[in-house]
Protein backbone atom coordinates (compact mmCIF):
# COMPACT_ATOMS: atom_id res chain seq x y z
CA UNK A 1 0.00 0.00 0.00
CA UNK A 2 1.02 3.57 -0.67
CA UNK A 3 1.03 6.24 2.05
CA UNK A 4 -0.65 9.20 0.36
CA UNK A 5 -1.25 11.50 3.34
CA UNK A 6 -0.02 11.80 6.90
CA UNK A 7 -2.09 14.23 8.94
CA UNK A 8 -1.85 15.39 12.52
CA UNK A 9 -3.52 12.27 13.89
CA UNK A 10 -4.45 10.10 10.87
CA UNK A 11 -2.53 8.40 8.08
CA UNK A 12 -4.16 7.55 4.76
CA UNK A 13 -3.03 4.68 2.53
CA UNK A 14 -4.12 3.76 -0.98
CA UNK A 15 -5.05 0.09 -1.40
CA UNK A 16 -6.22 -0.50 -4.97
CA UNK A 17 -9.30 1.68 -5.41
CA UNK A 18 -9.89 1.93 -1.64
CA UNK A 19 -8.39 4.05 1.09
CA UNK A 20 -7.22 2.73 4.45
CA UNK A 21 -7.73 5.43 7.09
CA UNK A 22 -5.54 4.75 10.14
CA UNK A 23 -6.18 6.60 13.40
CA UNK A 24 -3.03 7.00 15.49
CA UNK A 25 -2.73 7.71 19.20
CA UNK A 26 -1.26 11.14 18.44
CA UNK A 27 -2.98 14.18 19.91
CA UNK A 28 -2.81 17.72 18.56
CA UNK A 29 -3.77 21.00 20.17
CA UNK A 30 -3.75 24.36 18.41
CA UNK A 31 -2.61 22.50 15.25
CA UNK A 32 0.55 21.22 16.99
CA UNK A 33 1.09 17.48 17.45
CA UNK A 34 2.25 16.82 21.00
CA UNK A 35 5.07 14.31 21.56
CA UNK A 36 3.09 12.13 23.98
CA UNK A 37 0.46 9.70 22.63
CA UNK A 38 -2.78 8.84 24.39
CA UNK A 39 -2.89 5.01 24.60
CA UNK A 40 -5.76 3.43 22.61
CA UNK A 41 -7.01 6.83 21.43
CA UNK A 42 -7.05 5.81 17.76
CA UNK A 43 -8.93 2.61 18.49
CA UNK A 44 -11.50 4.35 20.70
CA UNK A 45 -12.19 7.05 18.10
CA UNK A 46 -12.43 4.48 15.31
CA UNK A 47 -14.90 2.33 17.26
CA UNK A 48 -17.02 5.35 18.16
CA UNK A 49 -17.04 6.65 14.57
CA UNK A 50 -18.10 3.25 13.22
CA UNK A 51 -20.94 3.15 15.75
CA UNK A 52 -22.12 6.62 14.72
CA UNK A 53 -21.81 5.90 11.00
CA UNK A 54 -24.19 3.00 11.54
CA UNK A 55 -26.63 5.10 13.57
CA UNK A 56 -26.67 7.87 10.95
CA UNK A 57 -26.84 5.73 7.81
CA UNK A 58 -30.38 6.89 7.07
CA UNK A 59 -29.37 10.57 7.21
CA UNK A 60 -26.69 10.39 4.54
CA UNK A 61 -24.30 7.87 2.97
CA UNK A 62 -20.83 7.49 4.46
CA UNK A 63 -17.42 6.43 3.21
CA UNK A 64 -17.11 3.17 5.18
CA UNK A 65 -16.51 -0.03 3.23
CA UNK A 66 -15.35 -2.15 6.19
CA UNK A 67 -14.12 -1.72 9.72
CA UNK A 68 -12.57 -5.20 9.73
CA UNK A 69 -11.12 -5.76 6.24
CA UNK A 70 -7.89 -3.93 7.08
CA UNK A 71 -4.26 -4.99 7.59
CA UNK A 72 -3.84 -6.94 10.82
CA UNK A 73 -1.31 -4.52 12.30
CA UNK A 74 -3.96 -1.77 12.21
CA UNK A 75 -6.88 -3.84 13.43
CA UNK A 76 -9.24 -1.75 15.53
CA UNK A 77 -7.79 1.58 14.45
CA UNK A 78 -8.28 1.47 10.68
CA UNK A 79 -11.24 1.72 8.34
CA UNK A 80 -11.42 0.71 4.68
CA UNK A 81 -13.09 3.63 2.88
CA UNK A 82 -14.30 4.84 -0.47
CA UNK A 83 -12.06 7.34 -2.20
CA UNK A 84 -13.77 10.72 -2.46
CA UNK A 85 -13.14 14.23 -3.70
CA UNK A 86 -13.12 16.02 -0.35
CA UNK A 87 -14.83 19.39 -0.11
CA UNK A 88 -12.72 22.36 1.10
CA UNK A 89 -14.89 23.26 4.11
CA UNK A 90 -15.12 22.17 7.74
CA UNK A 91 -18.85 21.63 8.35
CA UNK A 92 -19.61 22.69 11.93
CA UNK A 93 -22.88 22.67 13.88
CA UNK A 94 -23.22 24.34 17.27
CA UNK A 95 -25.94 23.95 19.84
CA UNK A 96 -24.10 25.67 22.68
CA UNK A 97 -21.76 28.65 22.98
CA UNK A 98 -18.12 27.70 23.48
CA UNK A 99 -14.62 27.96 22.05
CA UNK A 100 -14.00 30.24 19.08
CA UNK A 101 -17.75 30.74 18.73
CA UNK A 102 -17.82 32.29 22.20
CA UNK A 103 -14.95 34.61 21.29
CA UNK A 104 -16.72 35.91 18.18
CA UNK A 105 -20.01 36.27 20.03
CA UNK A 106 -18.38 38.39 22.73
CA UNK A 107 -16.80 40.62 20.09
CA UNK A 108 -19.63 40.90 17.57
CA UNK A 109 -22.76 39.16 18.84
CA UNK A 110 -22.49 36.64 16.00
CA UNK A 111 -20.87 33.30 15.14
CA UNK A 112 -19.82 32.88 11.51
CA UNK A 113 -22.02 35.84 10.76
CA UNK A 114 -25.09 34.24 12.39
CA UNK A 115 -26.64 36.77 14.82
CA UNK A 116 -27.41 35.44 18.28
CA UNK A 117 -29.52 36.88 21.12
CA UNK A 118 -27.87 39.23 23.59
CA UNK A 119 -27.03 38.05 27.09
CA UNK A 120 -25.69 34.58 26.32
CA UNK A 121 -22.86 33.27 28.51
CA UNK A 122 -20.16 30.66 28.13
CA UNK A 123 -21.88 27.29 27.78
CA UNK A 124 -25.34 28.74 27.05
CA UNK A 125 -27.68 26.61 24.98
CA UNK A 126 -28.55 28.35 21.71
CA UNK A 127 -32.20 28.88 20.71
CA UNK A 128 -31.59 26.36 17.93
CA UNK A 129 -28.49 24.72 16.42
CA UNK A 130 -26.59 26.91 13.97
CA UNK A 131 -24.29 26.18 11.03
CA UNK A 132 -20.86 27.79 11.45
CA UNK A 133 -18.45 26.59 8.72
CA UNK A 134 -14.72 27.20 8.69
CA UNK A 135 -11.97 26.99 6.14
CA UNK A 136 -10.00 23.75 5.93
CA UNK A 137 -6.49 25.13 6.19
CA UNK A 138 -3.55 23.02 5.04
CA UNK A 139 -1.21 25.50 6.76
CA UNK A 140 -2.11 27.60 9.80
CA UNK A 141 -5.48 27.71 11.52
CA UNK A 142 -9.00 27.21 10.22
CA UNK A 143 -11.00 30.44 10.10
CA UNK A 144 -14.73 31.11 10.33
CA UNK A 145 -16.55 31.74 7.07
CA UNK A 146 -20.20 32.46 6.38
CA UNK A 147 -22.76 30.36 4.57
CA UNK A 148 -22.50 32.79 1.65
CA UNK A 149 -18.76 32.09 1.47
CA UNK A 150 -19.57 28.37 1.16
CA UNK A 151 -22.07 29.11 -1.60
CA UNK A 152 -19.36 31.00 -3.48
CA UNK A 153 -17.04 27.97 -3.22
CA UNK A 154 -19.32 25.06 -4.07
CA UNK A 155 -22.64 26.47 -5.28
CA UNK A 156 -25.95 27.25 -3.61
CA UNK A 157 -27.62 23.83 -3.97
CA UNK A 158 -24.69 21.81 -2.63
CA UNK A 159 -24.05 24.29 0.18
CA UNK A 160 -27.68 24.17 1.30
CA UNK A 161 -27.84 20.36 1.18
CA UNK A 162 -24.68 19.97 3.23
CA UNK A 163 -25.71 22.66 5.72
CA UNK A 164 -28.98 20.83 6.26
CA UNK A 165 -27.23 17.44 6.57
CA UNK A 166 -24.72 18.88 9.05
CA UNK A 167 -27.51 20.24 11.25
CA UNK A 168 -29.53 17.00 11.00
CA UNK A 169 -26.50 14.88 11.96
CA UNK A 170 -25.88 17.17 14.91
CA UNK A 171 -29.53 17.07 16.03
CA UNK A 172 -29.73 13.30 15.73
CA UNK A 173 -26.44 12.82 17.56
CA UNK A 174 -27.35 15.30 20.28
CA UNK A 175 -30.66 13.53 20.90
CA UNK A 176 -28.99 10.14 21.22
CA UNK A 177 -26.25 11.48 23.49
CA UNK A 178 -28.77 13.34 25.66
CA UNK A 179 -30.51 10.05 26.38
CA UNK A 180 -27.14 8.91 27.81
CA UNK A 181 -26.63 12.05 29.91
CA UNK A 182 -24.13 13.73 27.59
CA UNK A 183 -24.40 17.11 25.90
CA UNK A 184 -22.84 17.48 22.46
CA UNK A 185 -22.08 21.19 22.42
CA UNK A 186 -20.80 21.28 18.86
CA UNK A 187 -19.28 19.05 16.21
CA UNK A 188 -17.14 19.25 13.09
CA UNK A 189 -17.85 17.09 10.03
CA UNK A 190 -16.23 16.45 6.68
CA UNK A 191 -17.93 15.57 3.42
CA UNK A 192 -16.70 14.42 0.03
CA UNK A 193 -18.14 13.76 -3.38
CA UNK A 194 -18.22 10.25 -4.87
CA UNK A 195 -17.50 9.76 -8.59
CA UNK A 196 -21.24 9.61 -9.29
CA UNK A 197 -21.75 12.97 -7.57
CA UNK A 198 -23.22 11.62 -4.33
CA UNK A 199 -22.39 13.67 -1.23
CA UNK A 200 -20.78 11.38 1.37
CA UNK A 201 -19.99 11.78 5.07
CA UNK A 202 -16.29 11.00 5.64
CA UNK A 203 -13.36 11.04 8.07
CA UNK A 204 -14.71 10.71 11.64
CA UNK A 205 -18.08 11.58 13.15
CA UNK A 206 -19.18 12.76 16.61
CA UNK A 207 -15.98 11.75 18.39
CA UNK A 208 -14.05 13.31 21.26
CA UNK A 209 -11.59 14.78 18.76
CA UNK A 210 -14.25 16.39 16.56
CA UNK A 211 -16.89 17.38 19.13
CA UNK A 212 -17.32 18.97 22.54
CA UNK A 213 -18.89 16.57 25.04
CA UNK A 214 -20.11 17.72 28.46
CA UNK A 215 -21.82 15.74 31.24
CA UNK A 216 -25.41 16.96 31.39
CA UNK A 217 -25.43 16.51 35.17
CA UNK A 218 -22.81 19.24 35.70
CA UNK A 219 -23.73 21.63 32.86
CA UNK A 220 -24.07 25.20 34.08
CA UNK A 221 -23.95 28.24 31.78
CA UNK A 222 -21.60 31.01 32.75
CA UNK A 223 -18.52 28.94 33.46
CA UNK A 224 -16.11 26.52 31.82
CA UNK A 225 -17.73 23.11 31.42
CA UNK A 226 -16.28 19.74 32.41
CA UNK A 227 -14.74 18.48 29.16
CA UNK A 228 -15.07 14.83 28.13
CA UNK A 229 -13.07 15.46 24.96
CA UNK A 230 -9.81 16.85 23.61
CA UNK A 231 -10.57 20.22 25.21
CA UNK A 232 -9.20 18.75 28.43
CA UNK A 233 -5.73 18.60 26.85
CA UNK A 234 -6.12 22.10 25.39
CA UNK A 235 -7.05 23.43 28.83
CA UNK A 236 -4.01 21.75 30.38
CA UNK A 237 -1.69 23.16 27.71
CA UNK A 238 -3.10 26.65 28.32
CA UNK A 239 -1.68 26.57 31.86
CA UNK A 240 1.87 26.27 30.48
CA UNK A 241 4.41 28.83 29.36
CA UNK A 242 4.07 27.68 25.74
CA UNK A 243 3.52 29.86 22.68
CA UNK A 244 1.47 27.22 20.78
CA UNK A 245 4.17 26.64 18.19
CA UNK A 246 6.22 23.45 17.65
CA UNK A 247 7.65 21.66 19.46
CA UNK A 248 4.72 20.99 21.71
CA UNK A 249 5.07 20.09 25.40
CA UNK A 250 5.19 16.53 26.66
CA UNK A 251 2.02 15.47 28.46
CA UNK A 252 2.51 14.26 32.04
CA UNK A 253 1.23 10.80 32.88
CA UNK A 254 -1.68 11.98 35.03
CA UNK A 255 -3.02 14.11 32.17
CA UNK A 256 -2.52 11.20 29.74
CA UNK A 257 -4.50 8.83 31.95
CA UNK A 258 -7.25 11.38 32.65
CA UNK A 259 -7.59 12.08 28.92
CA UNK A 260 -7.79 8.39 28.08
CA UNK A 261 -10.42 7.90 30.78
CA UNK A 262 -12.55 10.67 29.24
CA UNK A 263 -12.38 9.11 25.76
CA UNK A 264 -13.40 5.74 27.19
CA UNK A 265 -16.22 7.27 29.26
CA UNK A 266 -17.75 8.93 26.20
CA UNK A 267 -17.47 5.74 24.15
CA UNK A 268 -19.08 3.59 26.86
CA UNK A 269 -21.87 6.02 27.74
CA UNK A 270 -22.88 6.76 24.16
CA UNK A 271 -22.64 3.24 22.74
CA UNK A 272 -23.58 1.33 25.92
CA UNK A 273 -20.65 -0.98 25.07
CA UNK A 274 -17.89 -1.77 27.54
CA UNK A 275 -14.50 -0.71 26.23
CA UNK A 276 -12.22 -3.71 26.02
CA UNK A 277 -8.58 -3.25 25.14
CA UNK A 278 -7.68 -5.07 21.94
Amino acid sequence: MELIHSGKVRDVYLDGQDLILVASDRVSVYDVVLPTPIPDKGKILTALSLWWFDQLADVCPNHVISGTDVPAEWAGRAVRCRRLEMLPVEWIARGYLAGLGLQEYRAKGTVSGVPLPAGLAEGSKLPEPIFTPTTKATVGHDEFITFNDVVDQIGADTAARLRDMTLEIYRRGAEIAAERGIIIADTKLEFGRAPDGTLVLADEVLTSDSSRFWPASSWQPGRTQHALDKQFVRDWSSTLDWDRTPPGPSIPDDIVQATRARYIEVYERITSHKWEEK
